[in-house]
């Protein structure tokens, strides 16, 4: 595989990941779902506005998902401090919980299709992990760098 191949690759078989992991868990819930709390976790508090376009989805479609997500108490949204006519959302602790179980659901159903990989191999995904998450880390604005 060449230099050109890669970054598409890995984003190619993340998706797939995500996708395998979920079938197999019997994980219904919507990726979005994942993505936002993921995303409120990582950068903390954010506008409905922002998190949507972190998101890559439309305003509308964040705030009908955000209903969904503040009626099972995994967010809370509230008045933003410096506009009293915008929102905030942020993660609650339970919102924490359900994402931490969620992350542990699937690494023991993916668990399985990595368990020959060799020492060197688990190097190199370590060191792969790493780079990815330097490289996708929010920066002070909440963007991915």
């Amino acid at each position: 595989m060449n230099r050109s191949e890669v970054i598409p690759s890995l984003v190619l078989s993340g998706y797939a990941l995500g996708r395998i992991a979920a079938q197999d868990a019997g994980n219904d819930a919507p990726a979005a779902q994942w993505r936002v709390l993921s995303i409120l976790e990582q950068a903390g508090a954010q506008r409905v506005g922002a998190l949507a376009t972190s998101a890559r989805t439309t305003q509308p479609g964040m705030t009908r998902l955000l209903g969904g997500l503040e009626r099972d108490g995994l967010v809370l949204r509230s008045p933003d401090p410096d506009d009293s006519r915008a929102i905030v959302v942020d993660i609650t602790a339970q919102g924490s919980e359900t994402l931490a179980a969620w992350r542990t659901e699937f690494r023991e159903t993916l668990a399985p299709r990595f368990a020959a990989l060799s020492d060197d191999d688990w190097s190199a995904l370590t060191r792969a992990a790493e780079i990815l998450a330097a490289h996708t880390a929010p920066d002070s604005t909440g963007e991915a760098r």
